[in-house]
């Protein structure tokens, strides 16, 4: 019995630290998709106003730090979590 206790210790643990793996891991490709989108979207809206695209390039930029920084964040929890 104290095995069975013992073993579902462990196995608690370990599917933790899977999960929070996993969850860095879905964060980042969703960071790089998101990214890819924004440079996709503001190349096509450049193409379209060249005479703007000097701001579409700033919002572009501000905006895909923002993405890099929540997914930043959602990384650093998922660490914790595995480490904890």
């Amino acid at each position: 019995m104290e095995l069975l206790t013992l073993l579902d210790a462990n196995l608690g643990v370990a599917i933790s630290k899977a999960g929070a793996a996993i969850g860095a891991a879905v964060t980042a490709l969703a960071a790089a998709y998101g990214i890819g989108m924004i440079g996709k979207s503001a190349n096509e809206s450049a193409a379209r106003q060249p005479e703007v695209s000097g701001d579409i390039r700033t919002n572009m930029i501000l905006t895909a730090a923002f993405v890099e920084g929540v997914s930043l964040f959602a990384i650093v929890v998922c660490l914790l979590i595995a480490i904890a």
